[in-house]
């Protein structure tokens, strides 16, 4: 028989000498070992650690969109480009006629401003969402251009078409009432009137609500590719407000007049432009804008300047206003002014090859005339050469940033304050601030 003792002795002295080896927890591994060889190319990534970037990436942008979302902004990457396109037809179909405007039997383009002025403020005091002063002012060029509208009825018109607005894009609980209309009007309307001239107002221009205002592109173009800083924003926004008052401006879509303000905000706040998107009409509505904050900064609204001058939209007013005010101005050259290439003189000096004697050949009428040399100096800029270049002239003329002598208003001021504001108040509507009104 076999000794069992012995075997199982022996069996456990080589188990001592010689350490089983445990499976690999990844499957059957070589015997042998590979010699290390350094890693060419990119290091290459387990699926599951590429699995995991991904989520973490998705987690992230998860996250931005819920945070612009908490700030009222809904974005969907998928859809992006169907929803230009969609704004943009919306834009087109719901635009108004100047033209038509501008046969209005009674109302004038100098009343505008006052009206805007009356909405800016109820807006402001009611804290209703940036759309729907858009919006209301959309509708009323929209009622102007296909009915004849009066002045007694120009700013029930206007309440009308704030009440519309609101409805439309604001919480219910924000919508302002109609008794609280017809108070801020000082009674001067029936309260049926508003609830008339509502029916009237959507009947005319075809229940047709869904105009992409300019806030709208303002916040497609910030949220994209190229987020801006809050304080850009601001500017922009306070820049498009300006827009609503006036004339010129009523022609361009509202996605032009974003991109504009937009521009000109990055510029006056020292950010880089892309000069590649910019387009003529962008640049038509910029020089408007600039032009009137240059020469009219001084009329600005009241209400808008004090609506803009608060911290919680950066002091928008504050700094453009004091930029204008110290002689600053919107340039369109973004690239360095390269020197000309010099032209050389159409006569140039003439000698002959042998010095300044004149050969016998140019004097005599038989023999042909000995070609000669021009004699350049060294030097292409010589001071002896006359030359003809009017462009590379010196000038004296010296250009003049700002005539007047302006003093620096100090920061603790609002600009309100120093601004001398000239514009009349809405005698023409027989109505007041409705501020009063609702404080009383």
């Amino acid at each position: 028989m076999k000794d069992i003792s012995t075997s199982s002795s022996r069996h456990s002295r080589h188990s001592l000498i010689y350490p089983k080896k445990r499976p690999s927890p990844h499957g059957i591994t070589k015997a042998h070992k590979t010699p290390l060889l350094p890693p060419q190319g990119p290091i290459r990534k387990s699926p599951r650690s590429n699995k995991g970037v991904l989520l973490q990436q998705q987690l992230q942008r998860e996250a931005q969109i819920l945070a612009l979302r908490r700030e009222g902004i809904i974005l969907e990457e998928e859809y992006r480009d169907e929803i230009r396109y969609y704004m943009h037809d919306m834009e087109a179909n719901t635009m108004s006629s100047m033209q038509s405007m501008d046969q209005q039997p009674e109302i004038r383009w100098h009343m505008r401003p006052c009206l805007v002025d009356f909405l800016v403020e109820i807006h402001f005091t009611f804290r209703l969402r940036p759309e729907t002063l858009y919006l209301t002012l959309n509708i009323v060029d929209r009622y102007v251009s296909r009915r004849i509208v009066y002045i007694k009825h120009y700013q029930l018109v206007g309440c009308a078409a704030l009440w519309i607005a609101a409805k439309f894009e604001d919480a219910k609980e924000r919508v302002p009432t109609v008794q609280e209309l017809a108070q801020i009007c000082h009674d001067t309307y029936e309260e049926s009137a508003f609830i008339q001239m509502e029916g009237h107002v959507l009947s005319t221009i075809e229940w047709a609500l869904g105009h992409p205002t300019a806030e709208a592109w303002l916040r497609l173009m910030c949220c994209g590719a190229y987020p801006e800083d809050a304080k850009v924003q601001h500017v922009a926004r306070f820049l498009m407000e300006i827009t609503l008052f006036y004339r010129e401006f009523v022609k361009y879509p509202p996605s032009t007049i974003a991109f504009a303000a937009l521009t000109l905000a990055r510029y006056l706040c020292g950010k880089p432009r892309r000069v590649w998107e910019e387009t003529d009409e962008c640049l038509e509505v910029i020089d408007h804008l600039d032009n009137r904050l240059a020469n009219h900064v001084d009329d600005l609204s009241e209400t808008l300047i004090k609506k803009y001058s608060y911290a919680f939209y950066s002091k928008a007013a504050t700094y453009v206003v004091q930029y204008y005010l110290q002689g600053g101005r919107f340039s369109r050259n973004t690239f360095p002014i390269l020197p000309t290439t010099p032209k050389r003189n159409s006569m140039p000096i003439v000698s002959s090859p042998m010095g300044c004697t004149t050969p016998a050949s140019d004097v005599s009428d038989d023999m042909p005339v000995t070609p000669s040399t021009p004699f350049y100096p060294s030097d292409a800029f010589h001071a002896t050469r006359p030359s003809d270049d009017k462009e590379n002239k010196p000038s004296t003329f010296e250009p003049v940033l700002n005539k007047h002598k302006i003093e620096t208003p100090p920061e603790q001021f609002l600009p309100h304050d120093f601004v001398a504001f000239g514009r009349p108040a809405l005698h023409n509507l027989n109505i007041s601030s409705p501020r009063t009104a609702l404080v009383a």
